[in-house]
């Protein structure tokens, strides 16, 4: 059975960076970027009490802080969650995937540090949890996340038309990537 978040030995870390579990004093840290104009025009104005969402176990069992120098300078959802499977086999196809989503601070943006510590992510689903597959979506006009999601080899599955509401309030299209365990290995033996 793959591992959950909480399995996994906390800090990791990469070149630059360190990815670790989020904490609730990390709430006022993370909204300082996540209220900003260039990040909430992709993921919405945080709600006003953001704080306490933040805080709710259910929601930090699926963040991840992305540091840099001890500094918060994003963060990282991954949500394990089943695979699609029929009855008889339900049992194989639970948590054997995650659902990916990120956001940065607009001024760390540009560096690479968005694509190390999604890389760290997949490596931390593909080879300490054991999972499967992993996913991440985005909006079509959204350029700087899907090119990172080409960037670490995910591919594009699907582009769906005006199913995503933006925070414009407009219907837009959206695009899903994908990346299997064994093509991860592929690209890291």
């Amino acid at each position: 059975m793959p591992r959950q978040l909480g399995d996994v030995a906390w800090p990791v870390s990469t070149a630059r960076l360190t990815l670790r579990r989020a904490r609730v004093d990390d709430a006022d840290a993370v909204l300082s970027y996540r209220s900003l104009p260039s990040v909430s025009e992709w993921i919405g104005a945080p709600p006003e009490d953001f704080p306490a969402r933040f805080a709710a176990p259910e929601r930090l069992d699926l963040l991840l802080i992305v540091e840099r120098a001890g500094a918060i300078i994003g963060d990282l959802m991954v949500k394990v969650v089943d695979a699609w499977v029929p009855a008889k086999v339900e049992s194989e196809g639970r948590g054997v995937q995650a659902e990916l989503g990120w956001s940065l601070r607009p001024e760390e943006t540009g560096k690479g540090y968005a694509t190390e510590a999604v890389e760290a992510a997949l490596r931390i689903c593909f080879e300490d949890m054991g999972l499967r597959r992993v996913t991440a979506s985005c909006f079509a006009g959204n350029t700087a996340s899907y090119r990172l999601m080409e960037r670490v080899g995910m591919r594009r599955e699907a582009h769906t038309v005006k199913d995503a509401l933006h925070p414009s309030g407009e219907w837009t299209d959206g695009y899903s990537y994908a990346l299997l365990a064994d093509e991860w290995r592929r690209r890291h033996p």
